[in-house]
């Protein structure tokens, strides 16, 4: 996983570009890419503080999770709904939603339960 580089040499190379060199310049002067340079100079510029934001980490449940109520709603009064049925819902919801995105909703909520198809016997006793 990626380290965010350190406060000091972020606030040297916004310095060094406030006292007059270009991004460029300071980048090589500092050893860093000239996007990163540009990058904490306008950050430093528009939010006073070239802190790096956090690294890792899940951006992407809260927006299921936003819709656990309906999603709970759906399981709750039709106990035996798939997965591919739920998506349908939240589709009509105006809710995009993926199988894989669901299926981690209910594990974290370890919420499992199994589909069989009925048994159906053949001629011969075996199951098909």
């Amino acid at each position: 996983m990626s380290k965010a580089l350190s406060m000091d040499l972020r606030e040297r190379v916004v310095a060094a570009i406030a006292a007059g060199a270009s991004c460029r310049a300071a980048a090589v002067r500092f050893g860093v890419s000239a996007s990163s340079a540009i990058r904490w100079a306008t950050l430093a510029r528009e939010a006073g503080s070239v802190a790096p934001g956090p690294l890792g980490g899940d951006r992407r449940t809260a927006r299921i999770e936003a819709h656990a109520p309906l999603i709970l709603g759906l399981v709750e009064r039709t106990s035996d709904i798939t997965l591919k049925e739920i998506r349908a819902e939240l589709a009509k919801a105006g809710v995009s939603a993926g199988i894989g995105t669901l299926w981690r909703f209910f594990d974290r909520r370890r919420m499992t339960w199994k589909k069989s198809r009925p048994t159906l016997w053949n001629r011969t006793g075996r199951t098909s």
